[in-house]
């Protein structure tokens, strides 16, 4: 189903808007795309189906964009898991997608749950129903975006308005065992830009040109945002590195600490136990020796051993900060693993930003060359076409004037016939019969000898007589409506004649 998609006025100077606009025409080119290849397949579409992932990539940063974050202990957080859920309570019909979105096994992120959802929604055939109603909404989609955020400008009405097209084709998408968690979301610019045939028509030309300058601008704003997200990325691997080696510095500090207090352990129990063995001895020995030496040397054993328990319970809370601190550190390990990771990927798409922002650049040359070629050709049909139209406006004069002549030519030739009819009749009985009696000679035209035994008749143009075989041709006089015999030389003449004249 068609829209109409209302002008958007955008401020040069905003990159937001230009972000929204990109975005719009990403979200349209998808759509396009996959009603156009799932007409052309003609069969139901399955998860595999690349046309149809990348529209689900392309939905969710629409979604995306502007969300506001959430601090958690990791990091910033954006899901557009929160506002999917408002649609539940403003429609009773979209409870069934979110309750089965919440029974998925496999699902452990906000963000798996918003891609599910999203897939049930279009087997469903209610994705746009259900963005229609979540996007009229605006004081609740304000807890959760941005105000210039796609979602609550006029952009993504038109979005909405653009899913209806989406409910003519049938998507059998099994989520089991699919990892929506851990997907990587990239757009595939590739499979939008096709390099057509040339079309005749400048309006189509000057469509290809708007859709590949709209490419253009959107691969030039995600050049630089993935290059934000670099810088970002790398600003916290540094930050991380230097949270690793400040922790490392901890943990040897810990261990210097436990081998401390183990060390001081043993010496206690060395001391204790050197008291008690010379406590026995003394006992052995005298008996009856001093009780006040007895009760210090009881009372030193006491303090000793619960010196010796505090260190032991000092101990054990320096191994457990130890292990709390190797947990951290491995925590650490694999953060700084996954980042590395994410930005080796985003340099290769880097990479391919610019390898196709290049070949945007040398496309969109070519197709100005090639609109600035065809609007010559234009201009120059256009003189060609105005000539022609003064040469048939002059035809067309030539041609009434000449029927104007041609009936003054009927009417004095009936004025003609009707007051002289009598007198050519006369004449030519008269004639006639003057043939009849001439003796029979040679034919002056062709002077063959059998001519003198064939009949005789006169040209009504010039007047002569000749045989038969000359006077064997017919034509329309003047003088005459029905076609009169002529001689040959007469008919060459007249005929050279009609054709010269277009009277």
């Amino acid at each position: 189903s068609a829209h109409v998609i209302p002008t958007i006025l955008l401020n040069p100077k905003d990159p937001i808007a230009i972000e929204r606009l990109n975005l719009m025409n990403m979200a349209k080119l998808s759509i396009k795309g996959l009603i156009e290849s799932a007409l052309n397949l003609g069969r139901t579409l399955d998860s595999d189906y690349a046309p149809l992932q990348q529209f689900f990539v392309v939905m969710e940063h629409c979604l995306k964009h502007g969300l506001k974050s959430k601090k958690t202990f990791l990091g910033q957080n954006k899901s557009f898991w929160g506002p999917l859920e408002l649609v539940e309570k403003l429609t009773p019909e979209a409870g069934e997608i979110t309750a089965s979105v919440k029974d998925l096994p496999g699902l452990k992120t906000p963000l798996g749950r918003g891609r599910a959802w999203l897939r049930l929604a279009l087997m469903q055939k209610k994705l746009s129903d259900y963005m229609k109603t979540i996007i009229n909404r605006k004081d609740l989609l304000s807890e959760f975006y941005e105000p210039n955020a796609l979602m609550m400008e006029e952009e993504g009405a038109v979005i909405a308005g653009l899913l209806v097209g989406l409910n003519v084709i049938d998507a059998n998408l099994c989520m089991k065992g699919e990892d929506l968690d851990s997907q990587v979301g990239v757009i595939d610019f590739s499979m939008y830009l096709k390099d057509g045939a040339h079309s005749s028509k400048s309006t189509e030309g000057d469509g290809q040109i708007t859709a590949i300058l709209d490419q253009k601008n959107y691969v030039e704003e995600l050049n630089r945002h993935l290059s934000a997200s670099v810088n970002n990325l790398q600003a916290k691997v540094d930050a991380l590195e230097k949270s690793n080696s400040k922790l490392t510095e901890e943990l040897a500090v810990a261990n210097n600490r436990i081998i401390t207090l183990q060390e001081e352990l043993e010496r206690v129990k060395e001391e204790s136990s050197y008291l008690v063995e010379s406590s026995r001895k003394v006992s052995r020995a005298d008996g009856t020796a001093n009780g006040q030496v007895l009760g210090e040397t009881r009372k030193q054993l006491k303090e000793e051993t619960q010196l010796r328990l505090d260190v032991e319970k000092e101990l054990e809370v320096q191994i457990g900060m130890k292990q709390e601190m190797e947990l951290s550190m491995k925590m650490l390990e694999k953060d700084i693993c996954e980042k590395h990771d994410a930005l080796v990927e985003l340099r290769q798409q880097l990479d391919e930003m610019r390898t196709l922002n290049h070949e945007l650049s040398i496309k969109s040359q070519s197709s100005e060359a090639s609109a600035k070629q065809k609007s010559d050709i234009i201009s120059r049909l256009e003189e060609k076409t105005n000539q022609m139209g003064s040469i048939i406006k002059q035809l067309e004069s030539r041609c009434k004037k000449a029927e104007r002549e041609r009936d003054l030519a009927d009417e004095a030739n009936r004025l003609f016939k009707q007051e002289f009819g009598d007198k050519i009749e006369s004449l030519q009985d008269e004639d006639q019969s003057l043939c009849k009696d001439v003796v029979p000679s040679i034919c002056p035209m062709c002077e063959n000898q059998d001519s003198l035994t064939t009949p005789k008749r006169q040209c009504k143009n010039c007047s002569g007589v000749f045989c038969e075989n000359c006077m064997a041709n017919e034509l329309p006089l003047p003088s005459s409506i029905n076609p009169e015999h002529v001689c040959d030389v007469c008919y060459s003449q007249l005929m050279q004649q009609y054709a010269s004249s277009p009277s």
